[in-house]
């Protein structure tokens, strides 16, 4: 594999990441309420979800999800499902709002918080079919054919990892510092509403998805 193909690969994966997805809204969700280390939780469930999609792209699994109308269903609904719920929790806790002694807790950064943490950024790209169908149609494209091999293919999704990495984790510093000022009950209301609305949204366009 030549730099020049993990170059286009890499400029290809870094569009995919700067768009906007419910991976920044996870985090912007996260950080104010648990600490830049569940951020950085989100990240890396990011990144293990990516070498799922990876494994399951280099030993022909994902096609499945494209040949299958019935199984693809499965997984879209799955992963919609899964959206609209973290959506509609946060929505829920947006209008009850947060009880005053809880505000100036410090945010936790127990061993579950962190574990759910990482738990929710895995399932958010793991249970989207559009992270798999990149991984499908891109992904294949920058393997040669006549040296394919699986540590060819991991490391290109390393690279995505590395890049996710680089984008997101100045976002987790940045509302780490910002949460210091957002910890009121009106700010954290306001971002759970956004959050909710914005999920619930992703999730719908995902259960309307068409290939």
């Amino acid at each position: 594999m030549t730099v020049a193909t993990v170059l286009a690969f890499a400029a290809m994966a870094a569009l995919l990441i700067m768009s906007p997805g419910p991976n920044g809204v996870l985090i912007a969700k996260t950080v104010p309420t648990s600490g830049k280390a569940a951020g950085f939780a989100n990240i890396a469930g990011f990144a293990v979800a990516f070498f799922v999609h990876g494994a399951f792209a280099t030993f022909g699994f994902s096609v499945l999800l494209l040949q299958s109308a019935n199984l693809f269903l499965v997984v879209k609904l799955a992963g919609a499902a899964y959206l609209i719920w973290i959506g509609v929790k946060a929505l829920i806790e947006a209008f009850r709002g947060a009880p005053a002694e809880l505000i100036e807790v410090p945010p936790a950064r127990n061993r579950r918080s962190l574990a759910k943490a990482f738990g929710e950024g895995f399932l958010t790209n793991a249970l989207n079919p559009k992270v798999a169908m990149f991984y499908i149609a891109a992904f294949p494209q920058f393997i040669p054919h006549d040296s394919a091999t699986p540590a060819a293919a991991f490391l290109l999704v390393a690279v995505h990892a590395l890049l996710n990495m680089a984008w997101f984790g100045p976002m987790v510093l940045l509302f780490d510092r910002l949460s210091r000022v957002a910890r009121s009950g009106r700010v954290q209301r306001f971002v759970k509403g956004l959050t909710g609305a914005v999920f619930v949204g992703f999730g719908i366009k995902l259960a309307t998805l068409r290939v």
